[in-house]
């Protein structure tokens, strides 16, 4: 094939994007546009199940810019998060003959040589990709996370409606600022196409938590791997949510493997996993008991800059001891601009709310009885309209994967109702001697290691 078909290709892929997305999207988004300029977003889940199957249908980063929406608190009427939500695990997936040419574009004709076993119906199916299982001639058990044809054509009309859907949604609520916001968004689901930088992750995962027993990190084949299809070994696991009914201490035992998890990579390495949502976990267990987490996903990770993670000491510090400079320092280091005291006690309400558990020297659930569903969404409904009277404010783009990820996290931990010191278990974490110096020198051991 030419170049020019090619590119012929890709454009009619992606003109063929416009137009699903346009007929799927149009009705329900005009209808949520109507509801919410009536105040009326809240009594009939009809139009919210109709967004939901539209984009259950489309495979690609809006549904997963979808499955994001859903996690910030106060973005969305509630019956339209709930329906969201459900993106995460009830993508269509590809079928066998799909599959056969998929595994023969990456790994060549005799690509089933390769394998001992190969499972043509997929174990998971998601936004981008999908996972086979399989087995390898020496007998060891594989996940073959397998992309979706023409993603790259996807990504890039979808990320063209995702700049219209920003620019309007500035235009009906100016008091959010989505510019910063939407171009790291785009820039992290471009990098979810990358499985090699994914693979690259995964080692640095390995590296950095090399020290734990209770969280496990897939290893890589690359041999069996390319840049869209990505060969793993087998983690076996149950559902997180399997144990949600399980005995205080074992879910506390859980909770604990996931706190280790996000907050040493941060706080000893400046980076985080950015997509903390319950199907990137499974529970390792010794019979019936268990013992840790396997963290399964490596397609969005967000490496900082070390003085983003000294900004989150000098915040929690600020706030432990009412120092009103330090917080503003923090503000400033993260990417807020125009401050003044207004917008300083608006965006205070909101670090209140994500530092409260880490503050409270007490054995304590996240957030003392809140429900999942609506965990963050007073003060973000607070911050909302303290922001429409007296904002508005840029959201800069280091801080939107942060926060979507500390929210994440802190609605899996209300799932298990795990009751921890999580004071204690964020000082020992950040450790007595942090300096930013020593994040930069750790992330640049760990990135060399990871080929990154």
């Amino acid at each position: 094939m030419s170049i020019r078909d090619e590119e012929a290709n890709r454009f009619s892929a992606r003109a063929s994007r416009y137009a699903k997305v346009g007929v799927n999207l149009g009705g329900v988004a005009a209808r949520l546009v109507g509801e919410l300029f009536s105040g009326q977003a809240g009594g009939d889940n009809g139009n919210a199940a109709a967004l939901r199957l539209a984009l259950g249908g489309l495979k690609g980063p809006l549904m997963k810019v979808a499955q994001f929406m859903a996690t910030i608190p106060d973005l969305l009427p509630p019956q339209y998060a709930e329906e969201l939500q459900k993106l995460q695990s009830s993508a269509p997936p590809m079928g066998a003959a799909f599959v056969r040419r998929r595994m023969r574009a990456e790994l060549g004709p005799e690509w089933q040589n390769r394998f001992a076993q190969f499972d043509l119906q997929p174990s998971a199916a998601a936004s981008l990709g999908q996972v086979h299982r399989a087995t390898d001639h020496e007998g060891q058990k594989l996940a073959c996370k397998l992309q979706y044809p023409d993603m790259a054509s996807a990504v890039e009309a979808d990320l063209v409606q995702l700049q219209i859907l920003f620019a309007v949604h500035r235009r009906m609520d100016p008091a959010i600022q989505t510019q910063d916001m939407a171009r790291e968004i785009a820039e992290r689901i471009r990098e979810e196409l990358d499985y090699q930088r994914e693979a690259k992750h995964a080692a640095l995962y390995q590296y950095m938590l090399q020290d734990f027993t209770d969280v496990r990190v897939p290893q890589i084949d690359p041999a069996l791997s390319t840049a869209r299809l990505l060969t793993m070994h087998w983690l076996e696991g149950e559902k997180l949510l399997t144990f949600k009914s399980a005995s205080e201490e074992q879910r506390n035992l859980i909770a604990r493997a996931l706190f280790k998890a996000w907050w040493h990579p941060f706080s000893q390495f400046g980076i985080i996993h950015g997509d903390p949502h319950l199907g990137n976990y499974t529970i390792f267990t010794d019979g019936a008991e268990p013992q840790g987490i396997n963290l399964l996903d490596y397609g969005c990770v967000r490496i900082f800059p070390p003085s983003f993670v000294g900004a989150v000491v000098d915040l929690y510090q600020g706030l432990s001891r009412k120092d009103e400079a330090l917080i503003v320092h923090a503000y400033e280091t993260w990417g807020f601009k125009g401050l003044n005291r207004d917008i300083i006690e608006i965006l205070n309400i909101w670090a209140g709310f994500i530092y409260g558990p880490l503050l409270d020297d007490r054995t304590r659930t996240i957030a003392d009885g809140v429900a999942p569903a609506a965990y963050g969404r007073r003060e973000a409904f607070e911050v909302h309209q303290a922001l429409k009277q007296k904002g508005p404010v840029r959201i800069p783009r280091e801080f939107v994967f942060m926060d979507r990820a500390a929210i994440g996290l802190g609605a899996v931990f209300l799932h298990l109702n795990a009751r921890l010191n999580f004071y204690r278990l964020f000082n020992e974490a950040m450790g007595a001697d942090f300096s930013v110096d020593q994040v930069a020198q750790r992330q640049r051991q760990a990135l060399d290691q990871a080929g990154l």
